[in-house]
């Protein structure tokens, strides 16, 4: 199990997929690695969770229907939510769905299990102990 946060409850991770299967496999996984998830189909029902859950983090795929994508998406939640990890994916390139917003990071599509538990893992460990990468000191 995962270390529990502050107030002692396993860390809770949103994600956002409207894709069922790829969204279920995520959750799957984040769930085996000792994490809670929440689940998304789409930004405006992850801005509803952010308001009444406590997340500790973020995964969202890029590109959505709705009237919001999921970069617009991470710069709501880095505006509403400024120290909260955000984990963006896509199966299109990086170059192609770069986020101007400040610390959050990219996963490429197709992903393992795996390297999507360390990195949400270590954006949940940077949070607990100082800045989120690609943060900068102020």
């Amino acid at each position: 199990m995962r270390t529990p946060t502050a107030s002692g409850r396993r860390p809770v991770i949103l994600v956002v997929e409207d894709e069922v299967i790829v969204r279920l496999l995520a959750v799957e996984a984040i769930e085996e690695a000792g994490y809670a998830a929440v689940e998304a189909e789409d930004a405006e029902q992850a801005l509803r969770l952010l308001e009444s859950r406590e997340i500790d983090a973020v995964f969202t795929d890029v590109r959505m229907p709705g009237a919001m994508d999921g970069q617009q998406l991470a710069a709501h939640v880095r505006q509403d939510h400024p120290d909260l990890p955000i984990l963006v994916t896509s199966g299109h390139r990086q170059e192609e769905c770069a986020s101007a917003t400040p610390g959050v990071l990219f996963l490429q599509k197709p992903y393992r299990a795996a390297i999507l538990i360390a990195t949400l893992s270590a954006l949940i460990e940077s949070r607990a102990t100082g800045p989120r990468p690609g943060s900068g000191s102020a």
